[in-house]
């Protein structure tokens, strides 16, 4: 599947998630994410819950970030590098950092936000 990060809800969802407004980028994701069949659907659904995540732990919402993390490396596990122009190896590995810092209960990770590349 080809996912073109250059226009649309997509570039739109990806500039806000780059600039860190992750509910924007969750907002414009899902308005695809609606649209889409599978396998494209679930795909989206773990770069949504990423996003939500990190908006859930902007509020402090640890459990709640640690949570949609889990599901979305879950679904993620589904889908090669590469899947959707996405680098998907990268992404699960940061995700998988976040996880362990928040189990290990830090306060504040000292870790890049995962990039979605």
């Amino acid at each position: 599947m080809f996912f073109d990060w250059s226009r649309g809800e997509l570039a739109e969802g990806l500039t806000c998630y780059r600039s860190g407004a992750f509910f924007l980028a969750h907002e414009h994701w899902e308005a695809v994410w609606l649209a889409s069949e599978e396998p494209e659907k679930t795909f989206l659904q773990a770069l949504i819950q990423i996003a939500a995540a990190f908006h859930h732990l902007r509020r402090e919402n640890r459990l709640g970030a640690a949570s949609l993390l889990r599901g979305a490396l879950r679904k993620l596990a589904a889908y090669a590098d590469g899947y959707g122009g996405i680098a998907v190896d990268a992404l699960r590995e940061s995700i998988g950092a976040w996880l362990h810092a928040l189990d290990a209960g830090e306060k504040s990770p000292q870790l890049p936000v995962p990039t979605i590349r």
